[in-house]
C-alpha cells in the first residue's frame, strides 16, 4: 500500500485527516513527514511509522493483560503442532517501503522461512499471517481500517480486533470482511492455526474483570 505524500497536506488538520490519529500520538520531533525508520529505532517510546510520522502506540495496562494471556495459549498450541512463532506488540514489522507497524500479537508460518532461518534486523519485512490488535480508547475507525488495508495487502490472512470493552473479537478475512465473534463465542485460527480454538469468555476471565 502505498503511503501518501505529507508534502501535500498544508495544515495539522489535514495531517490529521491523513491519519485517523489522536494529535496527541503524533510526535512532532522529527517533523511530520521528515521521519525515517532510524528515527524510530532511536525513539524512546514506543511509535509506528506512518508517512513519515512517528505516531505513539497507546496500550493499557489490561490491554497488555490480553496480549500476554493470547501469546502464551498460542505458544502452548505451538509446542504440539509447530507451525510457527509469535511475537508480541513491541515487534515491529514492515508493511511497506517506510512504514512500519506494531500489532499487538503477530503469528508467523515457519514455512515463509526457509530452513527456519530467521532473517537479521530490527524490523521484519514481512507481514504476519494472522495480526491481531487489541483496541485501546484512541485508537479510531479510520486508524484500524487503514492498518487491516496494509496487513491484507502484505499478504494477512487473518486479522482479529479485539474489543475489551464489549468483549468481542472481529474476524477479518480481508480489510472488508469480517465476522464478529461474542463472548460467549469461540475463536478459531481457521487455515492460518488449524486445530487452535479459544473461548472469548474464558480469555477474557482469565485476565480478570474489571469494575
Amino acid at each position: 500500500m502505498a503511503s501518501a505524500s505529507t508534502e501535500t497536506v498544508p495544515t495539522v488538520a489535514d495531517l490529521l485527516n491523513q491519519l485517523g490519529i489522536p494529535p496527541e500520538r503524533i510526535l512532532l520531533r522529527p517533523a511530520p513527514g521528515k521521519a525515517k525508520e532510524k528515527d524510530l529505532l532511536r525513539s524512546r517510546r514506543l511509535c509506528e511509522l506512518i508517512d513519515g510520522v512517528l505516531v505513539e502506540k497507546t496500550m493499557g495496562w489490561y490491554e497488555s493483560r490480553l496480549e500476554v494471556i493470547l501469546i502464551h495459549l498460542l505458544e502452548t498450541f505451538l509446542e504440539s503442532k509447530p507451525l510457527g512463532f509469535v511475537l508480541s506488540g513491541t515487534a515491529m514489522v514492515r508493511v511497506d517501503p517506510g512504514q512500519v507497524r506494531l500489532p499487538d500479537v503477530s503469528f508467523f508460518l515457519w514455512s515463509r522461512f526457509p530452513n527456519r532461518i530467521l532473517p537479521l534486523g530490527q524490523i521484519l519485512d514481512l507481514v504476519p499471517d494472522l495480526a491481531v490488535e487489541i483496541l485501546s480508547p484512541s485508537n479510531t475507525a479510520k486508524e484500524m481500517a487503514r492498518k487491516r488495508q496494509e496487513y491484507f495487502a502484505g499478504g494477512a490472512k487473518l486479522v482479529w480486533e479485539v474489543d475489551p470493552e464489549k468483549r468481542t473479537v472481529e474476524v477479518f478475512t480481508a480489510p472488508d470482511q469480517s465476522t464478529t465473534v461474542e463472548e460467549n463465542g469461540v475463536l478459531d485460527g481457521g487455515d492460518v492455526l488449524p486445530g487452535f480454538s479459544l473461548a472469548v469468555r474464558d480469555w477474557f476471565e482469565r485476565a480478570g474483570t474489571r469494575e
